[in-house]
């Protein structure tokens, strides 16, 4: 009885009632969003993930070619004057360079001169020619009338040419033209009259010096082009009756298989080649490489710091437009003026200086003096004590040759040489 007295007395309050049931949790609204003003930017929706397929790498492209430009296949300096009335001459000319057109510069030489037409061809034999003749234009027209001493340069004229070619400058003429000293070019004609056009042999009077036609250019792939400037054994001279294809640099043109034009001029010393440079030489486009041989005119003529000095400077005005070679004097077997114990010493002490002072030097000397006497030329290689015979030219040009082999001048686009040994 005690017990369930107890467990009564726990389940009522004080007042005794029972505990009243709990109130039921109020009702309540889910929860909204509250709307996002229009005003406020939204996130950017996620982008989906595109797989891009990969494109296989294209192979780099061959480099292209450089574009075809001019570059000389022959030249002359033409530093002396020869007048006439109307004529025409016909000459014959090597040319040193591939190309598919080629451009002509004419000189005028002491006064005025007055060209009227000129053609160009492929040589043929006894002054003919070998292919139809070409009309050559200058800005346009069919002639000129120059000043003295003025320079003219022709239109380009399209006429495929191969290393070594000979062509047929034709060109009717009046007045003062430049002329070389020495004759130069054997199978060339002058003919009183109007004949430029005429396929068949000139006729008239055979002509061997150079004149008129200073430079051809040869349009073609970029490649390294020479320059040689001298005296009277770079221009040619043998024995009055010279070519200029026996001079050492057109020998030398003809073993490398790239041109090499000639700018020697007889009797020049340093003075004149610095006096001329402008007309004769720095006025040529494309060269790459001068070869200077100078110096021989002037042993005795100038003390040993002239000499120096001139040399100096002749290749401080060339080593921003070419590549300088300097070749070393040929012995000297007497001096047609001045001392020749004076000769001899100095040019001596002049190629030691050479060799001592520029970095690229052609040693002529060494390959045609005697071994027992550094004054003479070996046996058969001169005509004259100064002068290189046709055979001292080869020997010359054979050096040349060597050297700018070594060095990596290859042969010119297109040129394929004979193998060495073959005749």
């Amino acid at each position: 009885m005690g017990a369930w007295a107890v467990l009564f007395v726990a389940g009522c309050d004080s007042t005794g009632r029972g505990e009243e049931p709990a109130e039921p949790p109020a009702f309540e609204e889910p929860a909204t969003e509250t709307p996002v003003p229009e005003d406020v930017p939204r996130p950017p929706p996620e982008d989906p993930v595109v797989v891009t397929p990969v494109e296989p790498v294209p192979p780099p492209e061959e480099p292209r070619p450089p574009p075809p430009m001019f570059q000389p296949g022959f030249h002359q300096a033409l530093r002396w004057s020869y007048s006439t009335g109307s004529v025409t001459f016909r000459l014959r000319v090597p040319v040193g360079r591939a190309g598919e057109r080629v451009r002509l510069a004419f000189r005028a030489g002491d006064g005025s001169l007055v060209l009227r037409k000129a053609t160009v061809a492929l040589a043929g034999p006894n002054g003919s020619l070998a292919s139809a003749p070409v009309a050559v234009t200058f800005s346009g027209t069919p002639g000129f009338s120059v000043a003295a001493r003025t320079r003219v340069v022709s239109d380009p004229v399209p006429l495929p040419v191969q290393f070594r070619d000979e062509l047929a400058v034709s060109f009717e003429v009046q007045g003062a033209l430049g002329v070389s000293a020495i004759h130069a070019l054997p199978g060339s004609y002058v003919r009183s009259g109007a004949y430029a056009s005429v396929t068949g042999p000139l006729g008239g009077t055979p002509w061997d010096r150079a004149v008129g036609l200073a430079t051809v250019d040869v349009e073609g792939t970029p490649a390294r082009a020479f320059v040689a400037l001298g005296d009277s054994i770079t221009e040619g001279y043998i024995d009055e009756l010279d070519d200029t294809r026996l001079a050492w640099p057109s020998v030398a043109e003809a073993q490398l298989g790239v041109p090499i034009v000639n700018a020697g001029v007889s009797g020049q010393g340093f003075y004149d080649a610095l006096q001329n440079l402008d007309a004769e030489v720095l006025s040529l486009q494309g060269i790459t490489d001068c070869v200077v041989l100078l110096g021989t005119n002037d042993l005795s003529a100038l003390d040993m710091g002239s000499l120096k000095s001139r040399m100096n400077t002749l290749a401080s005005r060339l080593q921003p437009f070419c590549r300088l070679w300097v070749g070393t004097l040929l012995p000297k077997e007497k001096s047609n003026h001045g001392s020749y114990e004076v000769v001899k010493q100095q040019r001596l002490e002049m190629n030691a200086w050479i060799r001592a002072t520029f970095p690229d030097v052609i040693d002529f000397e060494t390959v045609t003096r005697q071994p027992a006497n550094v004054h003479l030329f070996l046996d058969g290689l001169e005509v004259d004590g100064i002068h290189p015979s046709a055979e001292g030219h080869r020997v010359m040009a054979t050096e040349a040759a060597r050297v700018l082999r070594e060095a990596g001048v290859q042969p010119g686009p297109g040129v394929l040489l004979p193998a060495e040994g073959a005749p």
